[in-house]
């Protein structure tokens, strides 16, 4: 019976040690958490990376890196609710920086909002504490400045379903042109048509004197949720879609993928950021992927691509 301990015994003792040895730092990515941030854009700023999402209930948070894959998260808020209109729902932020200025456009109480900060850590501050529209729930607006300086509004509206609109902005980066307000795009495709009525999370960019605007479909609850593509040649004239939408959906082992945005990275290569479904059976904490974009000549001209491959960004160790 003692041979028999004894012998137990020295056999867990060289499983613990087996099991122990080795760099923890090179732990699986799946032990590590993922960055959980929904409707995510990055910036880059002075060589480094700044991301802001839809997570914290009291407003919104701020996470950097230095390489797109080990992310800290900032120990403050870079907008509380303190200092801006609502109290819940701070959904979908993005940040520009302009003439010495951040300027932080998000939505609070299914009302779009934009606060400004001297640093991207904030705090991002309304002066006026209050929506860029009243009495018209509105969300997801994002800051489109074309080549003359002129900026524009990206927003949803809730007249039919959730449709993308677009005005022009006054000088000061917060007022809307109302007599401007004009349509984009609705739900017209079969692909879109899953539950409910939505496109939603619009991004534009301009490529050789043509807009491209990614945008989502469906509810982001639903698994089907997917980016899609329109283009257009003015921006308050008629937005194309692309006839084999969407551009990205269900890539890989991800599910429910959308509220995409686009940046630059280090190496001037263009890159999309979105979010997904933490796995095939919850939705929450959505989780902030990195992907590659880039265009191909079809037809003789150029066509938005998003690659399959991605990277799931995690949270410094």
């Amino acid at each position: 019976m003692k041979l028999f301990y004894f012998l137990t015994t020295l056999c867990s003792l060289f499983i613990l040690s087996a099991c122990s040895s080795g760099d923890k730092s090179e732990a699986p990515a799946e032990q590590k958490t993922p960055v959980a941030l929904a409707d995510p854009f990055i910036m880059l700023h002075d060589d480094r990376y700044y991301a802001y999402g839809t997570n914290a209930a009291d407003g919104i948070e701020v996470y950097t890196s230095d390489d797109l894959k080990e992310w800290h998260k900032a120990p403050e808020l870079a907008l509380h609710k303190d200092n801006s209109y609502g109290d819940r729902w701070f959904w979908a932020p993005e940040v520009y920086y302009v003439n010495g200025k951040f300027y932080m456009y998000y939505s609070a109480e299914e009302h779009i909002c934009v606060a400004v900060a001297d640093s991207p850590y904030g705090p991002f501050k309304q002066e006026v504490q209050k929506p860029m529209i009243e009495g018209e729930k509105t969300i997801d607006n994002s800051l489109f400045i074309d080549d003359d300086g002129t900026p524009y509004l990206f927003f949803d509206r809730f007249n039919d379903g959730l449709n993308i609109w677009v005005a022009e902005l006054e000088p000061d980066l917060m007022t809307i042109k109302t007599e401007t307000l004009h349509p984009c795009i609705h739900v017209s495709q079969p692909w879109e048509e899953v539950w409910p009525r939505v496109n939603e999370g619009a991004f534009v960019m301009k490529h050789n004197g043509v807009y491209y605007m990614t945008y989502s479909a469906n509810s982001y609850e639903s698994q089907f949720y997917g980016i899609g593509c329109a283009t257009a040649t003015d921006i308050f004239g008629e937005w194309t879609k692309y006839p084999d939408n969407p551009l990205l959906q269900k890539p890989g082992n991800l599910v429910g993928v959308g509220h995409s945005s686009m940046f630059k990275d280090k190496q001037g290569d263009l890159r999309v950021v979105y979010h997904a479904h933490y796995d095939e059976k919850n939705i929450h904490p959505r989780k902030m992927c990195i992907g590659k974009v880039g265009f191909k000549e079809s037809n003789g001209v150029d066509k938005l691509y998003i690659e399959t491959d991605y990277d799931i960004p995690l949270l410094a160790m």
